[in-house]
């Protein structure tokens, strides 16, 4: 373990700690990754003050003209956002910071680190549990009070490449039952770090081994958690062969989304119909454009793997693109894993990647004000039908002007 604590260092603060008092720690994650030696270019650090959190916040929010939000009044939770840092400074619960250590989760995240005097509280041994890599509850009743706590464990472990001591996975198994009650939103994110990278994705099995995901997943099996390694494998075989295409699939697919790949990943978890799956994705509060993506890869994957034994013609081709638009590498790499080779689908790849290609992006020899000025018709639904035929007969060949578009539209309508 390379501990680095210099980077909790007062000098590296977006603030002056003469704000704090001299008994405020900090706690958590900023603590346990610098023990870590694990490095963020964000800083992200939670304080506890033994008295008036809230107002601490606040003043220190006010003087540096931060920003200022409270999180949670009654319990005096407060964040103070910087431009390289967030600050939560949250008032200690009980009577002492020890009290307040042993009312977390894990030991790992039980340590503190007084920035002033330099010292390491550690009344758990959470330091020696961060040296063998081992995440440990601090106790039962702290995973019942918060069960979202028992995923929690699964998503640190495959973030910080640690293993669960067994008596705490036993206990999670025991409580799993408990994950039904929380808020899908929260089980969401926990959901979606599992998703986000290659390393979840033995602890997301793991999970549904412990029974934690069959309330929120009821038509998931072993044979689709099985189905999600072969995902990720399939994405790295596709992104050693097409670099752009492994970009594309790990940018979000809208706004602060699952990325391409792992919204993939997740639709082996769903049902293969298109009106079960949305109930799914609605319950755990996933976003429009999210629930959009899915519906395309359920509906055109099983297309896309017809078309080894049934190619698709040009003007079939077409529509598919059209169809399914950006949601193409998610669909490839579903395919891959579900046994197409990357042989068969490297000629479909190789025009979504093209941009000057007609059959995935098309661009219009003739406007439908062409059509309806040179032919004299008006605004209608035949403009856009004779304009997609156009496009057709483009692809086939049949003309490649504007002239012949025209010419070719005139006899479709003679």
């Amino acid at each position: 373990m390379n501990s680095d604590l210099s980077v909790l260092s007062p000098e590296t603060f977006p603030f002056s700690l003469e704000w704090l008092s001299p008994q405020a720690c900090l706690v958590g994650g900023a603590v346990r990754d610098a023990l870590l030696g694990r490095q963020a270019d964000y800083l992200d650090l939670d304080f506890v003050v033994p008295t008036d959190a809230v107002t601490i916040a606040r003043e220190l929010a006010s003087h540096y003209q931060a920003g200022f939000v409270v999180l949670d009044e009654a319990r005096q939770i407060a964040r103070v956002v910087f431009d390289t840092a967030t600050v939560d400074i949250a008032q200690q619960e009980g009577e002492s910071l020890e009290t307040d250590l042993y009312r977390r989760d894990f030991t790992i995240n039980a340590i503190a680190y007084n920035p002033q005097s330099r010292q390491i509280i550690d009344p758990l041994q959470g330091v020696a549990d961060c040296r063998a890599g081992i995440i440990r509850m601090v106790s039962p009743a702290n995973l019942q009070d918060d069960p979202l706590r028992l995923l929690r464990a699964y998503r640190q472990a495959a973030q910080l490449g640690f293993t669960i001591e067994p008596t705490t996975q036993s206990t999670i198994r025991q409580f799993s039952p408990l994950l039904a009650k929380m808020a899908a939103e929260r089980v969401q994110v926990e959901l979606n770090y599992l998703l986000q990278s290659p390393q979840g994705t033995p602890w997301l099995t793991a999970a549904w081994q412990d029974q934690l995901l069959h309330h929120w997943f009821s038509h998931g099996n072993a044979q689709n958690l099985a189905q999600i390694a072969t995902t990720d494998n399939a994405a790295i075989v596709l992104a050693q062969r097409w670099h752009r295409l492994g970009s594309q699939l790990e940018t979000p697919v809208s706004g602060k989304s699952l990325s391409w790949l792992s919204l993939a990943k997740l639709t082996n978890l769903l049902p293969s119909t298109v009106a079960a799956a949305e109930a799914q994705l609605l319950r755990l509060k996933y976003s429009r454009a999210e629930i959009r993506a899915v519906f395309i890869m359920i509906q055109y994957l099983p297309q896309l793997l017809s078309h080894v034994t049934s190619p698709m013609t040009l003007r079939h081709q077409y529509f598919f693109f059209q169809n399914v638009g950006s949601v193409f590498p998610a669909l490839a790499v579903l395919a891959v894993a579900a046994g197409l080779s990357v042989d068969q689908i490297a000629p479909l790849i190789n025009r979504y990647l093209t941009p000057e290609d007609q059959v995935a992006h098309p661009t219009p020899l003739v406007t439908g004000h062409d059509l309806m000025q040179q032919l004299q018709l008006p605004p209608s639904p035949q403009i856009g039908q004779l304009l997609t035929q156009i496009q057709i007969a483009r692809i086939e060949g049949k003309v490649s002007t504007r002239d012949e578009a025209l010419a070719f539209a005139t006899q479709l309508i003679t």
